[in-house]
């Protein structure tokens, strides 16, 4: 085996001990990482240090060229730049390539948020007629309320939540916990539903679970991704909304709104403030609409 995937399985292993990573993160690490040792061992690198800069951008210019997402080609550098930062770190390597190399702006791609008008119509849709509906509003509000991930949301048991103080506690990535503030629409749909709908979904079970099926059983990422997509046809609404939507239009929306980065950041669970900063782009298109708009010059 090559020196330089001998280096790149014990990285790996870091990951998986040192930083507790998912596993879905693990693998996508693991699959950018294995495309870069094989570029680099295709031009005769036996050493870390072997990796210059041009190789780099070569690298990603052609992962580009097969057509790779904005967000792939982001994480590919993401795990690219964490990987030299551990070689230096553990003094395998004394050259960084990645040091002075950005993510390109053409390669961010700004995410599908919903405007406020459009938001309150969603949030409208289902109703109060069944359990079901109660459920379902109460989950679309708390979404987009705290901007949890659809993990961190059907993952939510009954003890999670500060009926008290209005907060409830999430776990993010490598089960890293945090409290997100949850607003009082949000509570008050969710403890309507805790109190009238989720017994009926109970249906006499004992469970901790918060957000049940029509069995009583949790609520499984693709029933939750079923509904969404179900109340947004129903709304009437052009934009394509997946369960990420919510969480895009929490951030922008707090943004706008006057919001600290720091503080949407922790909110969002976000290890580094740079990922939140993809929001900050997407407010400033909100401005130069706003301003086009208003100003006698725009």
């Amino acid at each position: 085996m090559d020196t330089i995937d001998v280096v790149l399985d014990t990285y790996l292993n870091y990951l998986t001990v040192e930083k507790g990573l998912s596993r879905n993160t693990l693998e996508a690490y693991g699959r950018d990482l294995g495309r870069y040792s094989d570029f680099a061992s295709r031009r005769g690198i036996r050493s870390w240090d072997g990796m210059t800069p041009e190789l780099l951008v070569a690298f990603l210019e052609q992962r580009r060229t097969t057509g790779l997402s904005s967000v792939s080609m982001n994480r590919s550098l993401v795990a690219i730049r964490g990987f030299h930062k551990y070689l230096i770190q553990e003094r395998l390597a004394e050259t960084n390539p990645v040091a002075h190399i950005e993510l390109a702006k053409s390669w961010i791609r700004l995410p599908n948020i919903l405007n406020r008008e459009e938001m309150e119509t969603l949030l409208k849709t289902p109703g109060h007629e069944t359990p079901a509906r109660v459920r379902d509003t109460a989950m679309l509000e708390l979404l987009y309320a705290t901007g949890l991930r659809v993990s961190e949301l059907i993952a939510l048991n009954m003890n999670h939540i500060n009926w008290q103080a209005g907060y409830l506690i999430a776990f993010g990535k490598g089960s890293k916990e945090r409290i997100v503030p949850i607003g009082q629409a949000a509570y008050d749909a969710v403890k309507s539903y805790a109190d009238q709908a989720r017994p009926l979904l109970l249906r006499e079970k004992r469970s901790d679970v918060l957000f049940l099926n029509r069995r009583g059983e949790r609520l499984t990422r693709q029933g939750l991704w079923k509904i969404i997509r179900f109340y947004a046809l129903r709304a009437g609404l052009r934009k394509k909304v997946y369960p990420h939507t919510f969480r895009h239009s929490f951030a922008s929306h707090l943004l706008e709104g006057g919001a600290d980065l720091r503080s949407v950041q922790m909110m969002l669970g976000h290890a580094d403030i740079s990922t939140t900063q993809v929001y900050t782009h997407v407010s400033g298109e909100r401005l130069k609409i706003v301003h086009k708009k208003c100003h006698p010059r725009g």
